[in-house]
């Protein structure tokens, strides 16, 4: 595999911090996020993960420090979304599925990934309204692109199944197509194996693989199963109690004895 440190960064952010009250959830967090990498951001419950992906992804304005993204890929392009609504963050390339699946159940496996296409469409809401010759252009273009999508993560058999139907594991995975549907260059799954047992477990670390390098994109992930990080990830983050104690390769935090205690816990003596 190619070294992806010597990609352009396509995400960065400048000490930033989030302060809620008097609680500071994230303290000083900086991040580099490589073209092309898979980068995961671990640490212990409470630990400010999630609260990290509410800055980035625009949930949250931080109360410090800047948020910077290279949608283009080339070095020097960098763009400051600190403060930007998460629509337009979306718009700009950054594309996010959430702990808790957010599909919308009584909606077909097609029709939610439509919905998260028109992201995309050009026409306005009059042209819609009247359905003007460009509007249904437009429209047909995106519907192929939808049939295209679902043909190739192998969705398309079931486009006409309710979301809610779904298996577990096809949700998660459905919600991830979701968000490619948007034509993300950075992606950003918050604990994309929650309640998935082993085998689920092994088959979405290999979707991510396999949708990395076929859409050419960017991976950012929170995660607490340690074998799909381990395995996946080529550069990990650890965050303790908002801030950050070691950054590295799988190899680099397994061996990290700062991150065993603070992350595993301190083996007691007998």
């Amino acid at each position: 595999m190619a070294d992806k440190y010597a990609n352009p960064i396509i995400l960065k952010t400048n000490n930033i911090t989030m302060r809620f009250g008097g609680v500071v959830a994230v303290s000083n967090l900086n991040l580099e996020i490589h073209q092309g990498e898979i980068v995961a951001l671990i640490g212990p419950n409470g630990a400010g993960k999630t609260t990290a992906f509410n800055m980035i992804t625009g949930v949250y304005t931080p109360t410090e420090g800047n948020i910077y993204f290279n949608p283009e890929g080339y070095r020097g392009h960098n763009m400051v979304i600190t403060g930007k609504k998460p629509s337009e963050i979306a718009k700009l390339g950054i594309a996010r599925t959430f702990q808790n699946i957010r599909l919308f159940k009584d909606l077909s496996v097609y029709e939610n990934v439509m919905i998260a296409k028109h992201l995309r469409l050009e026409s306005d809401v009059f042209s819609a309204a009247l359905h003007l010759h460009w509007y249904n252009a437009e429209q047909r273009k995106a519907e192929k692109q939808v049939e295209k999508l679902l043909k190739e993560v192998g969705l398309w058999d079931l486009r006409d199944e309710k979301a809610s139907s779904l298996p577990y594991g096809e949700q998660r995975r459905l919600e991830i197509v979701r968000a490619m549907a948007t034509e993300p260059v950075l992606l950003i799954l918050d604990e994309p194996a929650a309640g998935m047992n082993p085998k689920e477990t092994e088959e979405l670390t290999q979707f991510i693989r396999q949708i990395r390098d076929k859409y050419n994109l960017t991976v950012f992930l929170i995660e607490h199963h340690m074998d799909l990080v381990m395995s996946i990830a080529e550069k990990i983050y650890v965050l303790d109690f908002g801030e950050e104690i070691a950054r590295g390769t799988p190899q680099e935090i397994q061996n990290n004895k700062r991150v065993i205690e603070a992350y595993l816990g301190v083996e007691e003596n007998a």
